[in-house]
């Protein structure tokens, strides 16, 4: 099963490149990993995906159990056309109480229980047989003699009374099926009266004449060693389950819903089977509702977060293998012992460059482009102060590789992330978004690098009215913009205005909108800390 290694939601450089990465490692190690991301690319991680000709991840949605992830009863099905014996059958044999009836096509048309079953069995007196000429010789262990018609409709007699009588009383028509025995005379009689089948019990002889007679009459002949009594009892069986009266209208799923629909419905339910259909409704087998307890859980690995909100919808439902991560430890719980890698560095990219070196395993040039962009963005050049010996000797060496002057480059990449064109206040907000928690308030923190402040500035009431909009839909008690300008070593600040008095505590000042804070251009080290120490007096 593939493990999908993903970053933080709204990714930025370092997320996405730690996840390439730190798959195609895990790769070269002999795992199934793919690499993922968790929301829109930015600006500059596409810079650095086309400069190094990098693939660009496949979004994934959520890791939410599915119907697909549950070890459901698959390929469990009955045909329309099949008997109400093999149908009890593949129901004791599948330790089922229901099936799902298809049509020919697998097109799904109802639902039969145990409970439909033993009704009809022990409720109803049928002496009608809509069946197949192949379903009578399974379930009554018959011979082919004489066939005529594949398929078989028409009344059952039994000939239990003497040949007299029944050649006196009843007057056989071409819509019945006689169980006989070895009565020459009321065999005889039955092909004369051109009746649909005989059914010979006890392996009954019938002569030559006899069966000549019935060729030419085309009249259907099997024989089985069944005796008249088993015979009568079992023949009924042999109908089509189709005939049965089941829910031709149940509730089922799709093989891509969600466990936790399919429970909700279940609790006001409360049924014990339901078919498993596709887009087409087609069926693809049977949901026992207890198959739910056999699931097979989603595997992902974290890299460069460790907090519950910022990762992938359905994170408590799936199976945590590994987090390799280089900020502050957060509330994630695992079900099992997991590898944790956490350093103390600028970068995840940092950490997965170390661990190629630990697992010796070569770095191509384009992983090597994907982990130094990765580096540059979260240290800002090696300028932010987060940035420690590890990323300068991790960017010394990934440069040789890679083939490029990382100061240039680096400006190019940051420069490439700055561009405000076409973009919204709301998409620089989302462009490096993180939300974080303490105790029961959440708050958020966007940061936006740029070399040219003076147009934000010019639309700041737009950008103030989206930050009050995003706090009230989501009901954050802070959500601040840091547009930091590494020219200018510093950050510009906004905030959503109800927000104020966390900003004013924050930085001991009447704050104000779009005011300029020197030395902050580490989200990590230079802002949420200081949030966090405020929101928790």
């Amino acid at each position: 099963m593939k493990t999908f290694v993903i970053g933080h939601k709204r990714p930025d450089t370092d997320s996405i490149m730690s996840s390439i990465a730190y798959a195609y490692l895990k790769n070269e190690l002999g795992d199934n990993c793919e690499a993922r991301s968790l929301g829109d690319i930015n600006k500059e991680t596409k810079f650095a995906l086309n400069y190094f000709n990098l693939k660009k991840p496949k979004y994934l949605n959520d890791v939410k159990l599915q119907l697909k992830d549950i070890n459901y009863h698959k390929g469990v099905f009955v045909s329309n056309l099949e008997s109400i014996y093999q149908s009890y059958k593949m129901m004791i044999s599948s330790g089922l109480t229901g099936l799902p009836i298809v049509n020919n096509d697998n097109t799904i048309t109802g639902l039969i229980t145990m409970k439909d079953l033993s009704q009809s069995i022990i409720n109803e007196v049928n002496d009608k047989l809509v069946t197949s000429y192949d379903n009578l010789l399974d379930v009554l262990q018959a011979k082919e003699l004489l066939r005529f018609d594949s398929e078989i409709i028409g009344d059952i007699i039994v000939a239990a009374y003497k040949s007299s009588s029944i050649i006196d009383n009843f007057d056989f028509n071409e819509n019945n099926i006689l169980i006989v025995g070895d009565r020459h005379s009321v065999i005889e009689y039955a092909i004369r009266k051109k009746v649909k089948l005989i059914i010979l019990t006890g392996d009954a002889y019938i002569k030559d004449e006899h069966l000549t007679l019935a060729k030419e009459n085309q009249i259907s002949v099997i024989k089985t060693q069944f005796n008249t009594f088993h015979t009568a009892r079992m023949i009924t069986l042999s109908n089509y389950v189709s005939t049965l009266n089941y829910c031709n209208s149940p509730i089922k799923f799709k093989e891509n819903d969600f466990v936790d629909k399919v429970t909700d419905i279940n609790n006001k339910l409360k049924h014990t089977n339901y078919p498993i259909v596709n887009k087409k409704n087609k069926c693809l087998g049977l949901l026992k509702i207890t198959d739910l307890n056999e699931k097979i859980r989603k595997k992902v690995i974290l890299v460069d977060h460790n907090e519950i909100l910022q990762s992938v919808e359905g994170l408590e439902e799936a199976e945590i293998r590994e987090i390799i991560d280089h900020h502050a430890l957060s509330g994630i719980q695992t079900k099992q012992p997991i590898n944790y890698r956490n350093m103390t560095v600028g970068s995840t990219c940092t950490i997965v460059y170390n661990l190629f070196l630990e697992k010796k395993i070569n770095i191509p040039s384009d992983i090597a482009g994907a982990l130094i962009s990765g580096i540059i963005s979260d240290t800002l050049i090696l300028k932010s102060p987060t940035t420690t010996e590890k990323d300068r000797e991790a960017v010394k060496n990934l440069a040789l590789i890679a083939g490029i002057d990382y100061n240039t480059y680096g400006l190019d990449l940051l420069k490439s992330g700055t561009s405000l064109d076409g973009m919204s206040p709301r998409d620089v907000l989302f462009n490096d978004y993180k939300i974080f928690s303490l105790d029961d308030k959440k708050f958020a923190i966007g940061q936006f690098f740029t070399m040219n402040f003076i147009d934000i500035e010019k639309d700041i009431k737009n950008y103030i009215k989206t930050l009050d909009d995003v706090a009230l839909e989501n009901s954050y008690s802070l959500v601040c913009l840091y547009v930091t300008d590494i020219i200018k070593n510093g950050s510009y600040i906004i905030y959503n205005r109800s927000g104020k008095d966390y900003i004013d505590s924050a930085y001991i000042t009447d704050t104000y909108q779009g005011m300029f804070i020197p030395n902050c251009l580490s989200r990590k080290k230079d802002i949420v800390p200081l949030i966090m120490s405020t929101i928790d007096n």
